[in-house]
């Protein structure tokens, strides 16, 4: 009886079976049954460069308490360049170009949201010791100072750290953070940045609206982005791979696995991913590191200069150079204006090295150790003249310059009070002038010049750039302090050839220290006439 049951069990369980088999093929009668293979790793570069580099790249937290009730960043009006940079306005374009933040953006603090504000990005380990690069920007509050509070999370430990501020530079954005994790940290391999080509391959890790972890890859897009960020000496690996707010201060790697960037802002209308980021070169961030772990800030040469950026070679051809650098302004008891420079000098070598434009004067300089004797080779009204010199530390010579010492706050600006246009309608050049008023004298170096009350539409002062209220110094380096020296001036051209104006712009709305001149900017605006 108990063999019987057992075959009857048996046969039973085979033909429910396949009672239910026949059912299920009922639906697809020639379909196959799938099989899930056994897991088996399909490994290429990208997957061996992120299992390589997550240990070395850290989620950073911040947080801070606002002073006051509602704080707005107020966007100023970029000042005139300092030591070896330009002075280009801001054209409202920089809105474009956002830094990277992760749980909330500093620039406004809603008046109902009075408690702890909390901020995220990336960082990445530079020494085994605990020593981690990031954006400043990610440690500091919407007034730009150091927040209350800095944590770090390291990939695979639940720990988070409370680290330290060691140092930071406002100009190119970079911060340098110490924790104590009581055990050797797995730094990254970093790469020389200038043998970054257009086309290589780009990886970025961070942790994109607090999601750690996250790779994205892409391409370089282009080098040397400049007058994109605020910082003066930014030149900026231009990337596609996908970065986003909270990526700030993470690495953008190339194809090896090795740093060639500080991942810092991005291209955007929306705030996110738009297919542009940019990088700040690795051999930058290297040059800060070095300074702020020896001395807590980044220390730069100066001679005390500033010159007109993107200047155009026409500029230059005008007078009959095809290299230098035009000298805006001297800074007072600075080390150029100690030895003798002027507005107007064209400085043409440094060192007995010929200067190929701004950038390279502001990068050779810049690199001077304070206290390096510098010798300046220059033309000046037609004849070469050498000025010896001094490095100055950057900070010291521009100490009153919100761009360099940081910003100046409740500082009236300049009083913007119109004037009554009169006379003088020029025809050639299409611009409208008179002769300066009592307080726009201290504008200028000499209190000579003419202003611009109208620039006619279409006109070659307008395709040029001249605006209304600029101050024309000299036309073609010879001075102009009235209409009839600009038509003496205008009497030796003719159409076709090239001209430049120098001429002496307001900030209205940049603040400066107390008692000091407003802040003006100075620009050679050049073009040839037309035929």
């Amino acid at each position: 009886m108990l063999c019987t049951l057992g075959i009857g069990i048996v046969i039973g369980t085979l033909v429910n079976t396949g009672v239910n088999a026949a059912k299920a093929q009922n639906v697809a009668p020639d379909a196959t049954p799938l099989v899930v293979p056994a897991a088996a790793e399909a490994s290429n570069e990208f997957s061996k460069l992120a299992k390589k580099i997550s240990p070395s790249v850290v989620n950073i937290t911040a947080d801070y308490t606002p002073k006051q009730q509602a704080v707005t960043r107020n966007r100023r009006a970029r000042p005139q360049g300092d030591d070896q940079e330009g002075n280009g306005g801001d054209d409202g374009s920089a809105e474009l170009f956002r830094r990277f933040f992760g749980n909330q953006a500093p620039g406004l603090v809603a008046p109902q949201e009075m408690g702890k504000r909390e901020q995220s990005g990336t960082g990445f380990i530079v020494d085994k010791n605990g020593y981690i690069i990031t954006n400043k920007h990610v440690v500091s509050n919407e007034e730009g100072n150091p927040v209350d509070h800095i944590k770090v999370k390291v990939h695979g430990d639940d720990t988070e750290y409370r680290a330290k501020l060691i140092g930071f530079d406002r100009e190119t954005d970079i911060a340098v953070l110490k924790i104590d994790a009581h055990h050797p940290l797995l730094p990254v391999t970093l790469a020389n940045s200038e043998g970054v080509q257009v086309g290589d391959w780009a990886v970025a890790i961070g942790s994109p609206f607090g999601l750690q972890e996250t790779v994205t890859a892409g391409i370089v897009s282009a080098m040397n982005r400049a007058n994109i960020g605020d910082g003066q000496f930014q030149r900026f690996i231009q990337t596609d791979a996908a970065i986003n707010p909270g990526n700030s201060g993470g690495p953008l790697l190339n194809i090896r696995g090795e740093v060639i960037g500080v991942n810092t802002m991005i291209a955007t209308r929306s705030g996110g991913y738009e297919g542009i980021g940019f990088a700040l070169p690795i051999n930058m961030a290297v040059r800060d590191y070095n300074d702020i772990i020896r001395e807590g800030h980044v220390t730069r040469g100066s001679i005390g200069v500033t010159w007109q950026q993107n200047i155009k070679p026409e500029t230059l051809k005008a007078m009959g150079f095809d290299h230098g650098v035009i000298v805006s302004d001297v800074k007072k008891d600075g080390p150029a204006d100690k030895a003798g420079l002027k507005a107007d000098d064209i400085i043409l070598a440094v060192n007995d090295k010929p200067l190929k434009d701004g950038d390279d004067l502001m990068n050779r300089v810049a690199d001077m150790p304070v206290g390096t004797p510098c010798l300046l080779t220059v033309d000046r009204d037609g004849k070469r003249k050498d000025f010896k010199l001094v490095v100055q530390d950057r900070l010291k010579v521009f100490w009153d310059d919100p761009r360099v010492a940081g910003e100046v706050k409740n500082v009236p600006t300049a009083n913007e009070e119109e004037r009554p246009e009169t006379v003088s309608k020029l025809v050639q050049f299409g611009i409208q002038v008179r002769a300066l008023g009592d307080d726009e004298k201290n504008l200028t170096t000499d209190k000579t010049g003419m202003v611009v009350t109208r620039v006619e539409p279409n006109s070659f002062a307008a395709e040029i750039g001249m605006q209304d209220r600029d101050i024309i110094t000299s036309i073609d380096r010879k001075p102009v302090n009235s209409v009839e020296d600009i038509k003496k001036i205008q009497s030796t051209l003719k159409p076709g050839d090239p001209v430049v104006f120098r001429v002496v712009r307001s900030l209205g709305g940049a603040r400066r220290a107390a008692g000091s001149t407003p802040a003006t900017q100075v620009l050679w605006l050049p073009g040839t006439l037309p035929e």
